[in-house]
């Protein structure tokens, strides 16, 4: 924990004290929806979770039938081994089990944003991470894996600005305005 709190402080001088601010009316109605926001997130994510595992099982599914047919009326048995391979590979089962921990992560977070606790946003810390690991994970799938890390990568460094913007909410310490300095005498 002593790591993602000296990572969560170095984020901070990054994206509170170096980046531009959000307007305390923008703050004001992110602090607002975020439960919300967070709640529905969390079901997507779930949804998503199980959607993925039922559709590389039909997948799946078809492949087995597929190379069952050739199996049983190809005239060289060699020729049906490579028909069809199947889609339940480690980044299938990763990407589900990543859906799976942020949409658990956005539903814990939900009680702690609504009751302004720090906590609430950690949850929100932590989901944000894990997309951010599994976005460095997905380089290696093939699958247009540089565009969609890209995409990934913006999309984090939005979410940790907009996060970081709201911080000061949930930790009970609002950001304090430097005052002008008196005239010297």
């Amino acid at each position: 924990m002593a790591k993602v709190t000296t990572l969560e402080n170095k984020m901070s001088e990054l994206f509170v004290d170096k980046a531009p601010k959000l307007p305390a009316g923008g703050k004001k109605f992110i602090v607002n929806v975020a439960p919300w926001l967070t709640l529905i997130a969390g079901v997507l994510s779930l949804l998503a979770g199980l959607s993925l595992w039922r559709w590389a099982h039909t997948v799946n599914n078809g492949v087995d039938y597929v190379n069952s047919l050739c199996n049983a009326y190809a005239v060289d048995a060699g020729a049906c081994a490579d028909v069809a391979e199947s889609r339940l590979n480690l980044w299938v089962w990763l990407a589900i089990i990543v859906l799976i921990v942020q949409g658990v992560l956005y539903l814990m977070a939900f009680p702690g944003l609504r009751d302004r606790r720090k906590k609430g946003w950690d949850y929100v810390f932590y989901a944000a991470l894990v997309s951010v690991v599994y976005s460095i994970v997905s380089l290696f799938t093939g699958y247009n894996a540089a565009s969609n890390f890209l995409g990934a990568i913006i999309g984090a460094l939005i979410s940790f600005w907009l996060l970081f913007q709201v911080r000061s909410a949930y930790t009970g310490h609002q950001a304090v305005k430097a005052e002008p300095k008196a005239p010297a005498a």
